[in-house]
């Protein structure tokens, strides 16, 4: 397995974060990692994330959302999936990067979905096409989640 360097950023590409992952699957429009989360346990009213809990991730250069499959660091059961809306994902050999647009997407394995930071993403000071996109990935995750189709096929209701 290859290392790569995520960068994420903000919706004016400015650096908010970085990690390392280990690329599983790379193709021309996607590449597939595996990551850690490294920061302290961080608790928010609509999840638990811990330190260590595995993520499998996917990010993409032809859509306009990346989803990460979290797993729990103790016995690794699926615990869900957050997709982040974003601008299409930019690829170079060592790294990738996500320009996050604040709107995102919790589905937990049960199938429920829950849309978050709607106020955040709607303050930004977006072109109509962008708000287009964004609001257009949402719909299509929403739906996919809905249906247990692609990345979600093991949701369980």
């Amino acid at each position: 397995m290859t290392a790569i360097i995520v960068y994420k950023r903000d919706h004016l590409g400015n650096p908010v974060w970085q990690y390392q992952g280990m690329v599983l699957a790379r193709e021309a429009h996607y590449i597939q990692l595996e990551a850690y989360f490294s920061r302290a346990d961080h608790v928010t009213p609509y999840h638990i994330f811990r330190q260590g809990d595995r993520m499998i991730e996917w990010f993409y250069t032809n859509r306009w959302y990346n989803i990460f499959q979290m797993h729990d660091v103790d016995d690794d059961h699926l615990k869900g999936w957050y997709c982040n809306i974003t601008r299409p994902a930019l690829f170079e050999d060592d790294a990738i990067y996500a320009d996050d647009l604040a709107l995102d997407l919790m589905v937990y394995p049960d199938g429920r979905t829950l849309v978050l930071d709607e106020d955040e993403f709607a303050d930004l000071p977006f072109d109509l096409s962008t708000q287009e996109c964004a609001l257009a990935a949402l719909s299509d995750l929403k739906r996919m989640a809905d249906q247990a189709e692609g990345i979600f096929h093991l949701i369980q209701r």
